[in-house]
């Protein structure tokens, strides 16, 4: 399955301004695009919400060859519950780490070399202390499972992909399409997995003619399917057609066409000055101070 490649995880963000400064000044990301939008996505891509909306894409790179975010932003929204399914995602950075220090974000050490911080919101990523390398520093994204071999199942025989590495003290299994690509770790809580109202989507690519075959077998194993094979499109940019669908925890997983989901995910060098005006025409902090209101939390 080397055909398909890991593209982006999903973070709903309550706080543009200050994620912003999380993923750009102390990762060191880069805005790749940045886009608004009137009403819900067809595939929920912003979760339940039918209102106004924003998607930024960060990276350290192209999306052709790096893992990136996607920060969804419901306007009027200020927060999400976390759930415990999103246990973490891990880079190679020793710039983030001097960063964090020098603007004083806090930082923990928890193992050697290794630090872990939280982007607004409280996702946690991990910080390897090594330099970054010229290739994509995200290593993995860690989530939670309830029944590893039911998972592990799910992800290696019906999604394809191959396991690299298993660890029964920890209780976890890594895997991936390719060794080159950000890997999936899988981890058992042994209990339930709760998505809370924060839950992500992690978004993987595939040759455009796969997708019905994958909703088919889906079917087939009596596995869920939240959106059947559907098009999505973004105003001035390519139409990508996409198939969401659920692990055995309820992890949300998006596959997309791959030919058309190169072009829409072309670096938009306007992208860091839109989401800068984004933000400033954003009133809606300022409405909610003099109503002295508080924004919704989810």
């Amino acid at each position: 399955m080397a055909l398909r490649r890991a593209l982006h995880f999903v973070f709903k963000v309550g706080d543009r301004g200050k994620t912003a400064t999380f993923y750009r000044d102390v990762l060191g990301m880069k805005i790749l695009r940045h886009e608004e939008f009137e009403e819900g996505c067809k595939a929920t891509c912003n979760g339940p919400y039918d209102g106004k909306w924003s998607k930024t894409m960060v990276g350290f790179g192209p999306e052709d060859d790096h893992f990136v975010a996607e920060l969804t932003y419901n306007y009027g929204v200020g927060g999400y519950h976390l759930g415990n399914d999103f246990l973490g995602l891990t880079l190679q950075s020793s710039q983030a780490i001097s960063n964090a220090r020098r603007l004083g974000w806090p930082l923990t050490e928890v193992g050697e070399a290794l630090y872990l911080t939280e982007a607004p919101g409280g996702y946690r990523f991990y910080l390897v202390d090594k330099e970054q390398p010229t290739n994509d520093p995200v290593q993995k994204v860690c989530v939670a499972v309830s029944d590893l071999q039911k998972s592990t199942h799910y992800w290696t025989t019906l999604l394809g992909m191959k396991v690299m590495e298993k660890n029964e003290e920890k209780k976890t299994v890594l895997m991936g399409y390719a060794d080159t690509q950000c890997k999936l770790e899988l981890h058992d809580i042994s209990e339930t997995v709760d998505h809370g109202t924060a839950f992500g989507r992690i978004a993987f690519s595939c040759p455009r003619d796969q997708l019905p075959d994958l909703e088919a077998l889906m079917k087939k194993e009596n596995h869920k399917i939240i959106t059947p094979l559907v098009s999505l499109d973004t105003p001035g940019k390519a139409t990508v057609e996409v198939v969401i669908l659920a692990d055995p925890d309820g992890h949300e997983i998006c596959f997309v066409g791959d030919e058309a989901f190169r072009q829409l995910s072309m670096v938009d060098p306007n992208g860091n000055a839109l989401l800068d005006k984004a933000m400033v025409e954003d009133k809606s902090d300022e409405w909610f101070a003099k109503h002295n209101k508080q924004k919704a939390s989810a």
